[in-house]
């Protein structure tokens, strides 16, 4: 029988969700298996492919055309502001913005690949090993590691490259068009990176490469939100109730050229190159760490 001890001890620690992907590879010795995992890239936002096929997108189609008819014909039952919805119903009435999202993610994803396989390819065929590095907090609440990943050169490798040339798949994807900048606080990029980051992205808007080719394009985060308000919106058509009519957005943001934070409907006033994305939680400390300046609209000053 074990005798008793005089330590207590609670860990802190991140219990990861089965997403049916963490796979076991293998075993290299007792304590050390390899593990397959979803990586949600860092800083960045590619188009949704959630539609799962061209009949999907065609329901999403659907229902962003009706719900830009309740914005018309029913604003009491869809809680956005008027401001908002102006900005909104551009995008809603093409009548194919799921179309559209599904295609730029079927794009992004097909580029990512063929990006992946040709850069992870050594001049003489032999294949490169990935470079990992994590976030502040490893693991988001779907249990995927957060992270930037690049080709792993060697010391030699590194000294004779810039670091453009041995950028991140994260930049990479910035850079072709296929995604948009998502910095989300804390996971600001170090004062190195970020210049690199803001360039590839104004050069890919500028361009017009990507999802930037479409002026109706909503990136991912916007096309996500917008999929929780038509759910809302139905439910409060339907008489059903709603406990959160607002659930629909999640993030404040904040103008990285200004340090100017707006409320989570303020977000497009925003070049979407220098947007940076608040959770709620953490508005009091990066208001604090950052020196923000609350937006007069946010404070109540018309």
């Amino acid at each position: 029988m074990f005798e008793a001890v005089q330590l207590f001890w609670s860990p802190a620690g991140v219990s990861m969700p089965s997403l049916n992907t963490k796979s076991l590879l293998d075993i290299h010795d007792g304590d050390t298996p390899n593990i397959r995992m979803p990586v949600r890239m860092l800083s960045i936002d590619t188009p949704e492919v959630t539609a799962g096929s061209q009949q999907g997108a065609d329901r999403v189609d659907e229902k962003f055309a009706q719900l830009a008819r309740w914005i018309r014909e029913r604003p009491a039952d869809v809680p956005v502001s008027r401001r908002y919805a102006e900005f909104l119903l551009p995008k809603l009435d093409t009548g194919k913005a799921g179309t559209l999202q599904f295609a730029q993610g079927t794009q992004a994803a097909d580029f990512a690949e063929s990006n992946a396989a040709r850069r992870l390819t050594r001049p003489d065929g032999r294949k490169r090993s990935l470079f990992v590095r994590t976030a502040d907090a490893p693991f988001d609440t779907n249990g995927r590691l957060l992270a930037y990943l690049a080709p792993n050169y060697s010391k030699a490798e590194r000294e004779t490259l810039t670091r453009e040339q041995r950028s991140t798949f994260n930049l990479d994807m910035v850079r072709s068009g296929w995604a948009a900048p998502f910095v989300l606080y804390p996971s600001i990029p170090g004062e190195l990176d970020l210049p690199l980051f803001l360039e590839a992205a104004d050069g890919a808007v500028t361009a017009g490469r990507g999802i930037w080719d479409v002026p109706e394009t909503m990136p991912a985060y916007e096309y996500r939100s917008v999929e929780r308000l038509f759910g809302i919106a139905e439910a409060i058509v339907g008489g059903k109730p709603v406990s959160e009519p607002f659930g629909w957005r999640e993030r404040y943001c904040v103008d990285i050229r200004t340090r100017v934070l707006v409320g989570p409907e303020d977000y497009f006033e925003i070049d979407p190159i220098y947007r940076l994305f608040l959770w709620p939680t953490d508005v009091r400390e990066a208001v604090s760490r950052l020196n923000l300046t609350p937006s007069p609209r946010l404070v109540g000053v018309r």
